[in-house]
């Protein structure tokens, strides 16, 4: 039986004095090959590999059994006289004083009733010349151990350890370490999915043998966590790119992600905001430049195939609604990664009770923003407050400078509007109207909210102003449900009118949604006003996202 203790020494030594006793020829020759097999170099080396992974392996809480386990009995037996023989090697105490003696032997059934500790998780040894340490893991369930591998010709290599999992946890695997084996099974000249499909079939206690990393370990530090908001839909399991799908993270357009590693710049760690508790183990998802890159090749690749099945937008046959979306330029130009909005940098702000953000209503024609607009401005008139539009056209007989409109004549407001001054404006009638910031700016002074709706195209500007708008969209109903309401408003669309305002609606969403805070479907009027109102309260009682660049 094999022995734990034993080296290749201990079985040279032994091997010879069996070979002379041997007195028959044919024994002897058998014991000189076995002698001649354990001088090899590449036997030693595997026979050291062996005994430590085989020791590593053992059950724990074994220890050596003791000769006896209750002593105390058989000292008091001893001492009443009665003539017991005691197991050769049981410690004797007769010669030492009865206190002490008491007190060894207590000592010794209680050691003998308890495991010992358990061996270390990592232990270094010595395999063809290189330092190899074993590592034992404890994989739960499914649950993955929270690390990946990379394939470096025919070695497999730890290349992350994700923050949370078991692995980081653990202290044990680093980055760069070369697997050898996993429970005894060797992996070198494997490949990554091969290794994937090996350690989905393992559970318990995982022994790992490794070669560490040769690069040179930075102490450890606390990581900043940078939070941004996606613009974009993320589902790792149709991701063919994703180091494994197990441990990446999905996620929707709008969702904040809270990222708390950008070590490797393809591949973030992040948890997503609102599942911390439930998410023990970070996820994977796409690095910025990453991912920017993959949406200009993708997005360049659909435009100059049309029918390709990733196509993100088809053009309508109705020739005057024949538009491109903002993501479908001329099929001559290719897109530049920085172009593409993939992620923004967030932060957490509180508005001051002085100093209220502006709320931008958002949303296609007759979907009913303009209508909750005028009712929160006619029920609280102390809590919101229009801008005060600039217009050149001539005051009416009841209309005041300052109050209805501000009254300039045509060179000063393209003047202003040249410089930037307007966050939105356009002519009617052959007379130019506009909203100025300076006018929000003056009803944000005043204590009040400044309500406003809003063209999409308007919000750029307006979010690059220093106003912290609260954009939020009301989204139209069904379409059955909306022809329902416009009935009772007198309105009665043609089908393809409807049909070309819920087009319309999608377009917004799809071309504008990362700008919008928060979305309202406006299906039944009473409740989409309660949960505006709602949504307003908040503002005042909790911190909400806002771009970090806000707040420089």
């Amino acid at each position: 039986m094999y022995h734990f203790g034993l080296n290749v020494k201990d079985l040279l030594e032994a091997l010879r004095r069996v070979q002379s006793c041997l007195v028959d020829t044919q024994s002897q020759a058998d014991v000189a090959l076995v002698l001649g097999m354990l001088h090899k170099e590449d036997f030693q080396s595997a026979f050291t590999i062996h005994s430590a992974v085989t020791q590593q392996m053992q059950p724990r809480g074994s220890p050596p059994l003791p000769l006896t386990s209750q002593a105390q009995g058989l000292l008091l037996q001893q001492s009443n006289g009665i003539n017991t023989q005691f197991p050769r090697h049981t410690l004797l105490v007769s010669h030492v004083p009865v206190c002490l003696s008491q007190a060894l032997i207590q000592a010794h059934d209680r050691v003998a009733e308890q495991e010992l500790e358990p061996d270390p998780e990592e232990s270094v040894i010595q395999y063809m010349g290189e330092t190899v340490k074993l590592v034992r893991l404890e994989k739960a369930g499914d649950m993955p151990l929270g690390a990946t591998v990379r394939n470096e010709m025919d070695s497999v290599v730890v290349s992350r350890v994700v923050k949370g999992g078991t692995a980081e946890r653990s202290g044990l695997l680093a980055e760069g370490d070369e697997i050898l084996q996993i429970n005894g099974v060797p992996v070198r000249g494997k490949n990554v999915n091969e290794v994937h499909d090996l350690l989905t079939e393992m559970h318990g206690t995982l022994t790992f043998l490794l070669i560490p990393s040769s690069q040179k370990k930075t102490p450890p530090h606390r990581e900043t966590v940078m939070h941004v908001r996606a613009y974009f839909n993320y589902d790792p399991s149709d991701d063919p790119y994703v180091p494994c799908r197990e441990l990446g993270l999905s996620f929707r357009k709008g969702d904040i992600l809270h990222i708390i590693s950008q070590d490797d710049p393809n591949w973030w760690q992040a948890y997503r905001e609102g599942d911390e508790d439930n998410q023990p183990l970070a996820g994977l998802v796409p690095g910025k430049s990453f991912q920017q890159q993959r949406e200009a090749m993708k997005k360049t690749i659909v435009d100059r195939n049309p029918d390709s099945p990733g196509k993100l937008w088809c053009s309508k046959k109705n020739k005057k609604l024949r538009k491109k979306t903002m993501y479908n330029p001329s099929s001559n130009v290719d897109y530049s990664a920085d172009d593409i909005l993939t992620y923004d940098e967030m932060a957490l702000y509180h508005q001051p009770a002085s100093r209220k953000r502006p709320i931008a209503l958002i949303g296609p024609p007759n979907s009913g923003q303009d209508e909750l607009r005028r009712r929160l401005l006619s029920i609280q008139p102390d809590r919101f407050a229009s801008a005060v539009p600039h217009t050149t056209r001539g005051p009416r007989i009841h209309e005041k400078n300052g109050r209805e409109y501000h009254f300039v004549n045509r060179l000063a407001f393209e003047t202003d509007d040249a410089a930037g001054k307007f966050i939105e404006s356009g002519e009617y009638d052959r007379n130019l109207y506009g909203t100025s910031s300076d006018s929000v700016r003056q009803v944000i002074n005043s204590g009040r909210i400044c309500l406003l709706c809003l063209h999409t195209k308007s919000l750029r500007v307006l979010r690059s102003s220093n106003l912290k708008p609260y954009v939020i969209f009301i989204a139209p109903p069904s379409q059955e449900r909306w022809r329902t309401l416009l009935a009772k408003d007198g309105k009665n669309p043609k089908p393809e009118e409807l049909k070309e305002l819920m087009e319309k609606a999608w377009e917004m969403e799809q071309a504008y949604g990362h700008l919008f805070d928060t979305a309202i479907v406006n299906s039944e009027p009473e409740t989409a006003f309660h949960e505006l109102l709602r949504l307003i309260d908040k503002l005042d009682t909790e911190p909400q996202w806002v771009p970090s660049s806000w707040l420089c």
